[in-house]
């Protein structure tokens, strides 16, 4: 899975944000020759569905089925960015149950929630802890017209306190049985396939990405297509 360390961006990244769009246009139609048609077309096709108007921030996730399980969600309802924070448990998704999902969805991994909320703040996100709360709304209503970050425990125990006490908002899946709560992959997809839906079904367009956003996704996925993709998009960008 495509691991973005803000503080250290890959060489291609550091190459990308040096180039303007018409570059990156000659660049993704050269690259893009390296791969099959249908390839493309997929490329192509699925991109444009991509949003980070929404994203998922997980705090110390460590069963790696749940880890994937999360992350073929994500990459299922267009949502191309996980932020994860690793204070004890590493971000390690189980392949088999990942089913190829991360080549296509990036994560931001952080030391603890601080650095993790300062950055989606910086990014324009309000942090909703998803938590029953005194303050809490139900997920349905939960408004979705400037950028939401949806933030999820870990297994066993849920949101650290500090993860509740630090969110601007908090956020609840309404629930008619015994069982106190939904399994973290479960509340994931609820939460995801309820948000996007009424995004896309919205007249917000802040959803999309922007042409030069969609470009840069476009190259990122080739990247990880081409075999040593990042040393060949490098080599092409130079030329």
């Amino acid at each position: 899975m495509p691991r973005i360390d803000l503080s250290n961006p890959s060489p291609l990244a550091s190459r990308l944000a040096s180039l303007s769009h018409e570059q990156k246009e000659s660049l993704y139609e050269r690259a893009s020759q390296l791969v099959s048609e249908n390839r493309r077309e997929l490329i192509d096709r699925i991109a444009p569905l991509r949003t980070r108007h929404i994203t998922v921030a997980l705090e110390d996730v460590y069963q790696s089925h749940n880890a994937a399980a999360v992350l073929r969600s994500c990459d299922c309802f267009g949502i191309q960015d996980i932020h994860v924070v690793e204070r004890n448990n590493p971000f390690n998704p189980a392949g088999d149950v990942a089913v190829g999902s991360s080549k296509w969805v990036d994560y931001y991994p952080y030391p603890d929630i601080q650095s993790a909320y300062r950055t989606l703040r910086e990014k324009g996100y309000r942090i909703v802890a998803t938590t029953p709360h005194t303050n809490d709304t139900l997920i349905t209503d939960l408004d979705i017209s400037t950028p939401v970050a949806l933030i999820f425990g870990t297994e066993l125990t849920g949101l650290t306190p500090e993860a509740i006490d630090l969110a601007d908002e908090y956020v609840k899946i309404p629930m008619y049985g015994f069982t106190e709560s939904f399994n973290i992959s479960v509340s994931v997809a609820l939460s995801l396939f309820n948000l996007t839906e009424r995004l896309r079904h919205s007249n917000n367009q802040a959803f999309m990405q922007s042409s030069n956003e969609l470009l840069d996704l476009k190259l990122h996925w080739l990247a990880q297509t081409i075999r040593d993709g990042e040393q060949v998009l490098l080599m092409l960008s130079n030329n």
